[in-house]
């Protein structure tokens, strides 16, 4: 799958024209989904020394990129004036999603799973109304 990545906001917070502190477990999913042969686009508003600065910190956490702000690597848009920078994706993950952005583990198994966001909450639904309820006491003693 092609999978098209913001940076600022998605994979760390917003501190724009800074590097935000990395969003938990962003990197870590981000890299099983490479493992797993998914290819990835950074796809940012970042340009020049700040997108080098962007894509230096991935690379220093391991984080490489398919393509940066285009469709494949060798792709020239300087070349081509009809160029359009829609980007032609399988998915997109982006925090200004309808919604917002879910947390790197649902979207690791809505990607690995191949779910929808509504089955992984249906699916987290039925799981929590299986479980017992236990009392407060036995909350609190642990019974």
């Amino acid at each position: 799958m092609l999978i098209a990545v913001d940076f600022d906001g998605t994979i760390v917070r917003h501190r724009y024209p800074e590097i935000g502190e990395e969003i938990p477990f962003a990197v870590e999913t981000l890299k099983m989904l490479t493992e797993e042969r998914h290819r990835l686009i950074l796809w940012t508003v970042r340009e020049g020394k700040l997108l080098d600065d962007a894509v230096e910190w991935c690379r220093q956490r391991g984080l490489e990129f398919y393509a940066i702000n285009r469709d494949f690597p060798e792709e020239d848009i300087t070349l081509n004036q009809h160029f359009s920078r829609k980007l032609k994706v399988d998915l997109w993950i982006d925090d200004r999603n309808v919604g917002g952005l879910p947390d790197w583990g649902t979207i690791y198994h809505m990607i690995h799973d191949n779910k929808t966001y509504e089955q992984v909450l249906l699916e987290e639904m039925h799981h929590e109304s299986a479980q017992p309820k236990r009392g407060f006491l036995r909350r609190l003693f642990g019974g």
